[in-house]
C-alpha cells in the first residue's frame, strides 16, 4: 500500500472515530527534503493510535533565526490520536516524534547558535487538542506557532476556521510580515 493510499484510508477511518485532533509540523532543509518529509509521514502513520486525517501542501520557506542555510520544505499534518486529551499523552507523542527524528538521522547541535540551523528533519507538535501547557518538554501550543507563516499558512489550508489561543488563523497571519509566491513563503 502506498503512503497516499494508506493516508486516504486512514483519513476515512479517522472521520468515523473519536480522538484527539493534533496538528504536527514537519520541516527539512536537507538535500533530500521531500524524501525526509515522506519518511516522517510514514513514520508518524506507523505510530500506534495515530491516523493521518489530512496533509497540507508542501511549502518552500525562508529560514528563520539563522539565515545562512538552505530554504526549508515545510508541511503540516492533521492527526487523529487515540486516547484522552492530556499533557501526558502529548508528551508521549513528543517522545515518539523525537525517536522518529533520531531514526531519520537528525542530530541536534549542542551549539545554541545553531538552534534554528540546518536540520535533516524536524517534527513539532503545533496543537494538541485544546491543551495549553508550559511544560518544558512539550509546550502547547508550540511557543513560536503564531510567529511563523510557514506553519500558519498550511494550518489555514487544513482548516481556515481554526482558532489558536482564541484567535482565527487568518487573523494571526494578518499580524505577520509575510507573502507567498506559488509554493514559496517569504517571511
Amino acid at each position: 500500500m502506498t503512503l497516499t493510499q494508506k493516508t486516504m484510508n486512514d483519513t476515512t477511518q479517522a472521520k468515523d472515530t473519536n480522538g484527539i485532533r493534533v496538528f504536527v509540523g514537519l520541516g527539512s532543509n536537507s538535500t533530500d527534503a521531500c524524501l525526509m518529509l515522506e519518511r516522517a509521514r510514514e513514520g508518524l502513520a506507523d505510530l500506534p493510535g495515530v491516523l493521518i486525517r489530512a496533509a497540507s501542501p508542501i511549502y518552500v520557506t525562508e529560514p528563520q533565526g539563522y539565515a545562512d542555510q538552505p530554504w526549508f520544505h515545510n508541511q503540516v499534518l492533521e492527526l487523529n490520536l487515540a486516547g484522552e486529551e492530556s499533557i501526558e499523552n502529548a508528551k508521549s507523542l513528543m517522545a515518539a516524534m523525537l525517536n522518529l527524528e533520531a531514526a531519520l538521522g537528525r542530530v541536534r547541535s549542542p551549539d545554541p547558535a545553531l538552534r534554528f540551523g540546518p536540520r535533516k528533519i524536524d517534527l513539532d507538535i503545533l496543537l494538541f487538542g485544546k491543551i495549553a501547557s508550559n511544560d518544558p518538554f512539550c509546550t502547547l501550543p508550540h511557543p513560536r506557532l503564531i510567529l511563523r507563516a510557514f506553519w500558519l499558512v498550511p494550518l489555514r489550508d487544513l482548516d481556515p476556521d481554526l482558532e489558536i489561543l482564541g484567535e482565527n488563523v487568518q487573523t494571526l497571519l494578518g499580524r505577520l510580515d509575510w507573502h507567498a509566491e506559488s509554493n514559496k513563503i517569504y517571511q
